[in-house]
């Protein structure tokens, strides 16, 4: 069943799909516009549902490109702490408005991006590192993320941050997030089906712009070639900010 939607808004799906294939091979931050642009054009829960399969798509096709890239070390720490968030963020999306959801992810990430770049501006490089090796820092950050990205497909940020705090460079950031988000968006999958989100609707638009995700991973490879770590950390945490602001607002 396919929805009747205006060309706009069809043509700002492609756009929202091409950016979830742009952030998994280059630039993760992007991906946050695909959810902007998704809850703007779909209902929140249907939105929510139907970005979980294009970014999968583009998870598998991140994982095949940077596969030898990932920080497993850091990967195994992470995920207990994720699978927690992840049903939180189940809770919280069965229980709350729509409204309340995208403030309420808004702010946590305007939070977490200020006290990020604070502990970032005042710290040495080494003793950031250290800062973010904690265990109960790493919890709090992979919490965060299994909510956020099981509530609204936000974690993105929250574990962007974590990356670029803990000082990884380009590959071994998209190495590892691509392994990171396959495998918690693979968890998330039963959830979303358990709580009646993966409609007919919501998987006819995923099967129609599937194609959009891997044209969208090709221009990512291409970007990647052209950019230096420098401009690729400023450009995460611009979009971040982006984010957090308009789910805020």
């Amino acid at each position: 069943m396919i929805p009747d939607l205006a060309p706009l808004a069809w043509a700002g799906l492609v756009f929202a799909t091409l950016f979830v294939g742009i952030g998994k091979t280059a630039l993760p931050g992007i991906v946050t516009l695909s959810v902007a642009i998704f809850a703007a054009i779909l209902p929140a829960r249907e939105s929510t549902a139907a970005l979980l399969i294009l970014l999968l798509v583009g998870d598998l096709i991140a994982v095949w490109i940077y596969a030898k890239d990932a920080d497993w070390a850091i990967l195994k720490k992470l995920i207990p702490s994720v699978v927690v968030g992840v049903a939180l963020g189940t809770a919280f999306l069965y229980f709350v408005s729509d409204g309340v959801m995208r403030r309420s992810i808004g702010i946590i990430l305007l939070i977490l991006t200020a006290l990020t770049l604070l502990l970032m501006r005042r710290g040495t490089a080494e003793t950031i590192k250290e800062f973010f090796a904690r265990r109960s820092i790493r919890s709090l950050y992979g919490a965060l993320g299994g909510f956020t990205t099981m509530a609204a497909n936000s974690g993105g940020p929250v574990m962007n941050l974590y990356f670029i705090a803990s000082g990884f460079d380009m590959r071994r950031f998209l190495g590892t997030q691509a392994w990171f988000f396959f495998t918690v968006n693979v968890i998330k999958l039963p959830f979303s089906a358990g709580i009646g989100l993966m409609t007919s609707e919501v998987l006819s638009i995923a099967a129609l712009m599937i194609p959009i995700v891997i044209v969208g991973a090709i221009i990512g490879r291409l970007i990647v070639k052209r950019i230096n770590q420098k401009l690729f950390n400023a450009i995460i945490i611009g979009l971040t900010i982006v984010s957090a602001v308009y789910l805020v607002f």
